[in-house]
């Protein structure tokens, strides 16, 4: 029997909001819960936050596409443009052509093509090239697994190209042979699950009782392999019902400026992000967005207090953003409308994330998801020292 094991299961998009009327989720196995405050972005924002401790303009990881027609991997794709929108736009050709795509240039993180135009995607860079979920696999800095292997800590790490249930399996698998000491479990399910029937679905009730299912069973496996189990929940952000849908696109359109002589855009599901090459750009699509009510114009001292200003504007010179429960469609994500989104403002409440824990003494600062890095950065502090026989004070010294 080993002497210790630390588990970290992300659940994508358990926010606050959710289960703050469902106390008996994880009570018995992580019955400390708390309220956290997520960062401004989408999952390739708050995931590279919480594996690395740092905030967007420290990481770099924020949205997925940029204009950098320079640097563009996608020039030779343009000529799906002479394809027909009725097939390019279906999401099963989609996701044929982005798992091509993605072999093709050896991208290794997340990546999808979404609704991106064939005939603009020559001026798009992606900006996940690597994989947050790997060692090196920032954009800059080290995350939780560049630590990992410093310190030569055997651990487990969730296959984003496997499904939830085999990922269940291997960690267990891992644990009944002792090969670990560390774990980070993602499952990104309810997520999805989220997007397409809302936060008020019975079905989540279902999909929870699943996942603590899956919790138990591992955390069964474990205390009969290690005499301490640590468990610590989490997630990255929550979830918000649609209710409102703007065509954003087309108010832009309608004002006569080509893109990629006058500007670019980039239309995600809840922030629209421009580049501007002319001041009458500029000016026009200022001055057109102030007069759009479902969302305003970030300051740039906002930003700054998100930790999400890039000072060259890589990801956008102007960020609008809308109110919470607002969708932009169509939009570069997508052609359709879906039932709920995340990338709100992170004060408004559906963006709360939450942490749940089998110790009572997490500490008081942490209130923000980067702060979970801490509580892994600990656990291998502590792991150490039992491997050792010294006591984390004698480490640190």
């Amino acid at each position: 029997m080993k002497q210790r094991l630390d588990l970290f299961i992300m659940i994508d998009a358990c926010g606050w909001e959710i289960i703050k009327d469902r106390p008996h989720f994880l009570q018995t196995l992580a019955p400390h819960r708390r309220k956290l405050e997520s960062v401004f972005g989408y999952s390739s924002t708050c995931v590279p936050s919480i594996l690395s401790g740092r905030w967007p303009d420290e990481h770099h990881n924020w949205c997925y596409f940029i204009h950098d027609p320079e640097n563009s991997p996608f020039r030779s794709l343009r000529w799906l443009r002479w394809l027909p929108k009725a097939l390019t736009s279906r999401r099963i050709v989609r996701r044929h052509l982005t798992k091509m795509v993605k072999s093709a240039l050896g991208f290794k993180g997340y990546f999808d093509l979404y609704n991106i135009p064939f005939h603009l995607i020559h001026l798009f860079d992606f900006t996940e090239k690597k994989s947050p979920l790997q060692p090196r696999g920032m954009n800059r800095g080290p995350n939780i697994f560049d630590l990992l292997v410093e310190k030569g800590t055997p651990y487990f790490v969730t296959d984003p190209g496997l499904s939830e249930p085999i990922n269940r399996d291997r960690l267990i698998a891992d644990i009944e042979t002792e090969r670990i000491d560390f774990a980070f479990q993602y499952w990104a399910g309810l997520d999805g699950l989220l997007h397409q029937v809302g936060n008020q679905s019975p079905q989540i009730d279902s999909k929870l009782a699943e996942y603590e299912a899956w919790i138990t069973q591992t955390m069964e496996a474990a205390r009969k392999h290690y005499r301490e189990v640590n468990l610590h929940v989490f997630s990255d952000h929550g979830m918000a019902n649609c209710d409102h849908h703007l065509d954003l696109k087309s108010q832009i359109d309608a004002l006569g400026l080509r893109i990629g002589a006058d500007y670019n855009a980039v239309y995600d599901s809840t922030m629209a992000r421009f580049w501007f090459f002319s001041i009458e750009a500029r000016d026009k699509i200022t001055a057109a967005l102030k007069k759009v009510p479902e969302g305003r114009i970030m300051p740039e001292e906002e930003l700054r207090r998100l930790r999400a200003h890039f000072e060259n504007g890589r990801f956008g010179e102007l960020i609008f953003l809308v109110k919470e429960g607002v969708l932009i469609v169509p939009s570069h994500m997508g052609e359709r409308p879906i039932r709920a989104m995340h990338g709100y403002h992170p004060h408004d409440p559906q963006s709360y994330a939450t942490l749940f824990s089998s110790s009572p003494h997490i500490p008081a600062d942490i209130t923000h998801i980067p702060h979970i890095h801490r509580l892994m950065e600990k656990s291998l502090d502590k792991t150490e020292s039992t491997t050792t026989g010294l006591s984390p004070g004698a480490l640190a010294a």
